[in-house]
C-alpha cells in the first residue's frame, strides 16, 4: 500500500498553491546555480539588519579551520551594548540544504529574538558543498563559534550565554556545533534551539517516504543535498555525526534543546527520534510537531496561525532558558 502524506494546514496549503510552480519538489544538484542566483536576488531588498538603528552591524572575518579560508561573520550588537552588562548570544547558522545560502540568510529571526531579549547575535556563513563538502561546513561552523567565544568582550556579548540556532541545514549544524563543543571540550553552547533540522543522512524514514514528491523540500531534494555533502558515502556505514548528527551514538551531555518540525515534512520523524534519544540520554528537549506544516511553511506564510504559534513558542524558550542561565 503507498504511504499517503499527512494533510496540509489549510491556510499552509493556500500559500503553497499560489507559489505555483516556484514550489515544485526534486532538486537536483542541475539545480544548483538557478537557485543560488535566485537567492541572491531575494537577498537584495532583505530588510534593515539594525532594525531601525536597534543594531550596530560588522562584517567580520575571522580565522577558519587549519589551512582553509578565513570564516565570514555578521555581527550585531545592540546599540546599547557599550553601556551594558555582557549579553547572551544567539549564534546563528543559515539553512539551504547546505549548498546556498550567506550570513545574512534567515537571520531575520535572530533579530527579532535578540532586540525582544537584549542579545548580540553572530550569524556565520560556512563554505558550501558540494564544491565544499564535509568536514567543510561544520569545520567552518565551528570555527566561527570558537572565535565568537573567545572574542566575545568585542561583540558585547557573555561567552558563557551562547545558543546556538538555525533552521533545516543550519540546525544540523547547530546540532553537530554542541556534539563538538561536548566532544572537543570547546565552547559549550547553553542552549541548540533546532527548527525543522536537517539531521539524518540515511534519508528512509517513513516522512521521507511519505513526502517524496510532495512540499517544498521532497525526499528527492533531501537526497540531492546529503549527496553533495557525502558524495558516495551518503546513507553508508562511516558517516560522521558531525555531518549527519543522528548518527551520534551518545546524546548525552548535551546542551538543552528546543526542536521544532512540522507533521507533513520530510525531517518529521528524524526530528521526533532525535528528541526522544535526548530524552532517553538524560538530557533536556522541548519538541513541538506543527500539524499540517510543511518544510519551511513559517517563512512562507508567516502570518498563518501555525507560523505565529511556532515564533511564539521559539521565543518563550530562548526566555525561559536565558531566565534560567542569568539566575544560576
Amino acid at each position: 500500500m503507498p504511504l499517503v502524506p499527512p494533510p496540509f494546514d489549510p491556510e499552509l496549503a493556500a500559500s503553497l498553491e499560489r507559489m505555483g510552480d516556484a514550489a515544485r519538489p526534486g532538486f537536483t544538484l542541475d539545480d544548483i546555480d538557478t537557485a543560488r542566483r535566485a537567492a541572491g536576488a531575494e537577498l537584495l531588498p532583505l530588510v534593515d539588519l539594525t532594525m531601525d538603528g536597534a543594531f550596530e552591524v560588522t562584517d567580520r572575518a575571522v580565522p577558519g579551520p587549519a589551512g582553509a579560508p578565513d570564516v565570514p561573520l555578521l555581527v550585531c550588537r545592540p546599540a546599547t551594548a557599550a553601556t551594558a552588562a555582557p549579553l547572551p548570544v544567539i549564534y546563528h547558522v543559515h539553512g539551504g540544504g547546505l549548498m546556498l545560502g550567506t550570513n545574512r540568510a534567515g537571520v531575520e529571526a535572530p533579530l527579532s529574538w535578540a532586540r525582544e531579549l537584549g542579545a548580540v547575535v553572530v550569524s556565520v556563513e560556512y563554505r558550501l558543498a558540494p564544491e565544499h563538502p564535509h568536514p567543510a561546513p561544520v569545520e567552518d561552523a565551528y570555527a566561527g563559534l570558537v572565535w565568537t567565544a573567545e572574542h566575545a568582550a568585542q561583540t558585547g556579548g557573555d561567552p558563557d550565554r551562547i545558543v546556538v540556532a538555525g533552521a533545516s541545514a543550519g540546525g544540523g549544524l547547530c546540532a553537530a556545533l554542541a556534539l563538538l563543543g561536548r566532544d572537543r571540550q570547546g565552547p559549550r553552547p547553553v542552549g541548540q534551539l533546532l527548527m525543522s533540522p536537517m539531521l539524518d543522512d540515511r534519508n528512509d524514514t517513513v516522512s521521507s517516504r511519505q513526502m517524496a514528491g510532495v512540499g517544498l523540500w521532497d525526499r528527492t531534494a533531501n537526497e540531492t543535498a546529503w549527496t553533495a555533502l557525502l558524495g558516495e558515502r551518503r546513507g553508508g556505514p562511516d558517516v560522521s555525526p558531525y555531518a549527519a548528527p543522528a548518527r551520534a551514538t551518545d546524546l548525552s551531555g548535551l546542551p538543552p534543546a528546543y526542536l521544532d518540525v512540522g507533521s507533513a515534512e520530510t525531517f518529521r520523524d528524524e526530528v521526533v527520534t532525535y528528541a526522544s534519544r535526548i530524552w532517553q540520554a538524560g538530557g533536556d528537549a522541548e519538541l513541538h510537531v506543527w500539524p499540517g506544516a510543511f518544510h519551511g511553511s513559517d517563512a512562507l506564510a508567516p502570518e498563518a496561525s501555525l507560523s505565529r504559534a511556532a515564533r511564539t513558542a521559539r521565543l518563550a524558550w530562548l526566555r525561559r532558558l536565558l531566565t534560567r542561565q542569568r539566575l544560576a
